[in-house]
């Protein structure tokens, strides 16, 4: 794939499940809300292959940038699943800043640095996730 070692190639394919998986929660979200409220803690388990990954990147000798996204996401995980479904806190409607703000900052943390570092691999790969990143933010920003 591109010329890419090993790791570099698992780093691609997870950053696109990850991206697809999003994509999916969001779109679902639009349609069976209930659905999402019950189950959508699924999602944040994908944190743990996330930190599988992460930790093969950093034996691997990767830089930082190839390596951090899965410690945020695991951040993300632990503080969504708190949050939603452990305290069940309503914090979207009203929202809550408190909680809005360290949320998103850390799911964009996570999404850049599954971005970002496909720009070092290839430009392709770098707008192809742009394009997905732009489809989940769609299905985001109208599934609330």
């Amino acid at each position: 794939m591109f010329g890419l070692d090993k790791t570099d190639s698992l780093f691609v394919f997870w950053a696109f499940v990850m991206q697809f998986c999003l994509i999916l929660l969001f779109a679902i979200r639009k349609t069976n809300l209930d659905f999402i409220l019950k189950y959508g803690w699924i999602f944040y388990l994908l944190s743990i292959p996330a930190v599988i990954v992460s930790i093969i990147m950093l034996r691997g000798g990767k830089g930082f940038t190839f390596w951090i996204g899965g410690f945020i996401f695991l951040v993300w995980a632990i503080f969504g699943y708190i949050v939603e479904y452990r305290f069940g806190i309503k914090w979207r409607d009203p929202i809550v800043v408190s909680i809005l703000i360290p949320y998103v900052l850390l799911y964009l943390g996570t999404i850049m640095f599954y971005w970002f570092p496909l720009g070092i691999l290839g430009r392709p790969l770098w707008y192809f996730y742009g394009v997905l990143f732009a489809l989940g933010t769609y299905f985001n920003i109208t599934s609330h």
